[in-house]
């Protein structure tokens, strides 16, 4: 997969080298030499151009990249002009950061296939993190609906997942729990390794140190967290 990431600050950065960690071919684009310097090392190819400019743009053959992210959030003509020309180029999915509600629409009718709003999604997690310290990690994959990583603690702690009544209470589906099981080394000494029961079965014990993955809607999860809070 090739993709390019427009827009070398903090997002955009991070973004390039993660997807090129995992073995993507990135191309990384901004017009502030420092920027494109400081990222050279950990991407494919990192440029410096102006994405406004057609014919600079176009001799980077950015035509024929699988994905462009345009992550600029500071500056939204240049981002919104970015998508255009991305378009005009015939990139077949662009996703774009949106920093506003106007910026969101404007950026969904000029073409861009997929919109991230970091800001917003940051404080969803900022939020979460404070009703919720109990959650490791929350996904979002569909509206109103996440799968949560979470250690249930002393409420639950020795109870099998039938007696937990997860799912009768909160409407809330186990699909996996992460256990810490002791061994012994070869040279005697204590230890844990990190366990996955991907297919967890109603008679499996949940330990107060189990990490639990659970899916459902933020409504029933919310009733998850708040009986927590109260143990």
């Amino acid at each position: 997969m090739i993709v390019t990431v427009i827009g070398l600050g903090t997002f955009g950065s991070k973004t390039a080298t993660r997807l090129f960690e995992k073995g993507a071919e990135v191309i990384a684009i901004d017009q502030e030499t420092e920027l494109v310097d400081k990222i050279k090392e950990r991407v494919t190819h990192a440029i410096c151009v102006d994405v406004t400019d057609e014919r600079a743009i176009r001799s980077q053959n950015i035509s024929d990249v699988d994905v462009a992210i345009v992550a600029i959030g500071d500056n939204i003509e240049t981002s919104i002009l970015a998508v255009a020309m991305l378009r005009k180029l015939g990139v077949g999915k662009i996703i774009a950061r949106a920093t506003s509600k106007l910026h969101e629409h404007v950026l969904k009718e000029i073409g861009a296939s997929e919109i991230v709003k970091v800001e917003e999604e940051m404080g969803e997690i900022v939020a979460s993190k404070i009703v919720a310290p109990h959650v490791l990690q929350r996904y979002n994959f569909a509206a109103g609906y996440s799968i949560v990583e979470i250690k249930l603690g002393k409420k639950f702690e020795g109870k099998t997942l039938v007696e937990s009544q997860i799912r009768q209470n909160y409407s809330l589906n186990i699909v996996a729990l992460q256990k810490r099981v002791p061994y012994i080394t070869e040279d005697g000494k204590s230890a844990f390794r990190v366990e996955i029961n991907d297919s967890p079965l109603p008679m499996d014990i949940i330990d107060a140190d189990d990490i639990v993955v659970l899916v459902g809607s933020e409504k029933n999860f919310n009733k998850l967290f708040a009986d927590l809070a109260e143990s």
